[in-house]
């Protein structure tokens, strides 16, 4: 995998996933823009892939607004002359549940994953265009927004949003030969150690215990570097025609999210009455409903 010529920008990059992203990307051969909002954390990562032998600048600003998109661009091709890709895994967490969550809990979650994923495709995508030779598009979706999760009405309907961007993102861009792709990962992080269920592994990791496979595999959660391959492999001329896709990844496993589809269906001559509803309900819709929330082992959901 030789990305030598590609030139990429990770928001939130000075740490965690963001990091993991963007020193495989390096590792790979690719200039890379480092973003966070501190500066001493994004030095220290352009420090940490400098060190390795890869390019890297920092860009630090807040994601969000149409200036920091353009800052992260223009830090690109000042620095490296051009821009390949664009990887927005920028975001906070303020969760709170719906009865205590406030407007600015929601505008803040919402203001910097989903705002902030579509000012910097945009900018993104305005270079890729102005450049001529297509780009690629990778944004950092999360389960949360597949199937929800108690707590997180901002976060989970941010991370909707980005995967629904991303497909539309996919048609409107393919005459251009610009792919965009969402990726939900899973790994051991700051966010996923508030999980009950997971802290002891979580815990164990940190003091250099592996993960056991029903972690890895099954719930699929490992380190952030198991979920840095598919970054590098979707900036690459290898993914230049997957578009529009949602991938799962972490530990172990590699999926693919599917798009909605419908599952039970009936038809009612004239239309449906809520009567027609009510007496058709069960038999005909009852054990089609989806469930919702992350589903794990019931070996893990009993400890």
């Amino acid at each position: 995998m030789d990305l030598t010529d590609k030139v990429a920008v990770v928001t939130g990059s000075g740490q965690g996933l963001g990091l993991a992203y963007a020193k495989d990307l390096a590792r790979h051969g690719a200039a890379v823009v480092i973003n966070d909002v501190n500066q001493a954390t994004a030095d220290a990562a352009v420090a940490e892939i400098t060190a390795a032998g890869g390019r890297a600048v920092a860009v630090v600003a807040p994601v969000g607004s149409t200036e920091t998109a353009r800052a992260l661009v223009t830090g690109a091709v000042d620095a490296f002359g051009r821009l390949d890709v664009m990887v927005t895994n920028a975001g906070i967490l303020r969760d709170k549940v719906l009865w205590k969550m406030t407007d600015d809990d929601f505008d803040a979650v919402v203001g910097v994953h989903l705002r902030g994923t579509f000012t910097c495709v945009r900018e993104a995508v305005l270079k890729f265009r102005e450049q001529g030779d297509g780009g690629r598009i990778i944004c950092i979706g999360s389960p949360a927004g597949q199937r929800g999760n108690f707590g997180q009405t901002n976060y989970s309907g941010a991370k909707s949003g980005i995967v629904g961007m991303v497909r539309t993102w996919a048609l409107e861009l393919q005459r251009a030969g610009i792919t965009a792709n969402a990726v939900c990962p899973v790994a051991a992080t700051a966010m996923t150690e508030t999980v009950p269920f997971l802290a002891p592994y979580i815990e164990g990791m940190k003091n250099g215990e592996p993960l056991p496979d029903i972690i890895r595999r099954e719930v699929g959660m490992g380190t952030p570097d198991d979920a840095a391959g598919i970054i590098s492999f979707l900036a690459s001329d290898a993914a230049a025609e997957i578009t529009g896709q949602a991938f799962a990844v972490g530990g172990d496993r590699l999926a693919l999210w599917s798009h909605p589809e419908l599952t039970a269906v009936e038809y009612h001559d004239g239309g449906w009455s809520a009567d027609d509803i009510a007496a058709q309900w069960t038999a005909t819709f009852g054990e089609s409903v989806q469930s919702v929330g992350e589903e794990f082992p019931e070996e893990l959901m009993a400890k």
